[in-house]
């Protein structure tokens, strides 16, 4: 009866314990991991969807501290950029957290890279998934379609409106603005703020940029290839702004030369642009990485460089 007891102990004790008690410490970097939404994201949609599918438990699991922010879901990368600022500064302030380890996917990554350009001393390290370093052109045609029918106002406000009903699913207040939004994201919008904030910029074009700046290592990842998957519904709209690409290489979204800054670790992963935060619920082209363990080794890699 004891053996029989010990067994049934130590078979459930792995699935009632936090995942610190058991973690592996395969991901358990120095530094917390903040994940950084991008465009139309959100920490957790209806309360029970993560926009990066998945992804903060399996670091968790590994002994990772995971931190998820919640920014304008359609904004100026700035003003998206001096949110994030803010809330790194009460974590440090509430917590006692000395630097963050930032991984943001798309205008995310930027918004990141805002952060460690003006305030350095608070990020470890900026590692960016399908970022439009160099802009995207879906939003250049976009804007360029709505500017040549006098209808870029309308335009943005739509983008507007998706993002207001994505703050409203997520449960977030911060203010929207859908042309900003779109503006930044475009070729102009990204070489006005490369200007500004050019840390870990490539040396030249489709290139590689310095791995450390001011302290702050870069990292960046990006993707080639629209249509993933048939069973999931949003490859529609990475094909359709995949068009915009004039048949060269895209996740749907953002090209992989315009992926690259600081280290590139890989541009080429076969993944469209909402595969590299593990949507639409996992779903993926067969036989292409898990974006759950691509992750996990990259933690593994900020660990290894002690970060």
């Amino acid at each position: 009866m004891k053996s029989r007891f010990v067994a049934l102990l130590l078979a459930v004790l792995p699935a009632v314990l936090p995942a610190s008690c058991h973690a592996d410490g395969y991901t358990r970097t120095r530094h917390p991991i903040v994940l950084v939404h991008g465009l139309f994201g959100f920490e957790r949609l209806f309360g029970t969807t993560d926009y990066f599918y998945g992804i903060p438990e399996a670091l968790r699991a590994g002994g990772a501290q995971v931190l998820v922010v919640q920014l304008s879901p359609a904004n100026d990368t700035v003003l998206r950029g001096e949110a994030l600022l803010r809330q790194l500064q009460w974590w440090q302030a509430t917590y006692g957290h000395a630097r963050f380890n930032l991984i943001g996917h798309s205008q995310g990554g930027s918004s990141a890279r805002y952060v460690a350009a003006v305030a350095p001393a608070l990020v470890a390290s900026v590692t960016t998934i399908g970022t439009p370093h160099q802009g995207s052109a879906s939003f250049d045609a976009f804007l360029a379609l709505t500017g040549a029918t006098g209808t870029t106002a309308l335009g943005g406000a739509a983008v507007g409106a998706l993002g207001g009903l994505v703050s409203l699913f997520a449960g977030s207040a911060a203010p929207i603005d859908g042309l900003a939004a779109a503006q930044s994201l475009s070729s102009r919008g990204a070489q006005a703020f490369n200007r500004l904030f050019p840390q870990g910029a490539p040396s030249m074009p489709c290139g590689q940029g310095p791995a450390l700046v001011n302290g702050v290592r870069y990292y960046a990842f990006g993707g080639r290839g629209a249509a993933t998957n048939l069973l999931d519904a949003t490859d529609a709209i990475l094909v359709t702004g995949a068009t915009a690409f004039l048949g060269a290489a895209s996740d749907g979204l953002v090209s992989p030369c315009s992926s690259r800054w600081g280290q590139v670790i890989r541009d080429d992963l076969p993944w469209n642009h909402f595969d590299q935060v593990n949507q639409s619920f996992g779903l993926r082209g067969l036989f292409t990485p898990d974006p759950v363990a691509v992750y996990r080794a990259h933690a593994n890699r900020l660990k290894g460089a002690g970060l």
